[in-house]
């Protein structure tokens, strides 16, 4: 992946806490899924055009259904919300929000 966003480690430690116990077949990279969603949110694609560097489109937006239904990413927004210990400075950026 050379122009994909992808998370960090400790990005990525920092919500692994919060997702489900995988039962059965083991999923698949976490990171790579979830910085895939990330990336087509962020960009507005359809999930069918989503990078093959993360994986199919359908394990992508099987993940967002199964885990917005189970309450899973309202968990994570509530850990990233809350103030952390260091004094970085988030900017939101216009061009990454869609306006529909």
């Amino acid at each position: 992946m050379s122009d994909e966003f992808l998370l960090t480690r400790q990005q990525l430690n920092r919500i692994t806490p919060y997702f489900p116990v995988s039962h059965g077949v083991p999923r698949v990279d976490d990171r790579r899924v979830i910085s895939g969603i990330i990336y087509v949110i962020r960009y507005g694609f359809q999930w069918k055009d989503a990078p093959t560097a993360y994986g199919p489109h359908k394990t992508l937006s099987n993940r967002v259904v199964r885990w917005s239904r189970a309450g899973i990413f309202h968990k994570i927004f509530r850990e990233l919300s809350r103030p952390s210990r260091t004094k970085d400075c988030l900017m939101i950026d216009a061009t990454h929000l869609k306006a529909h």
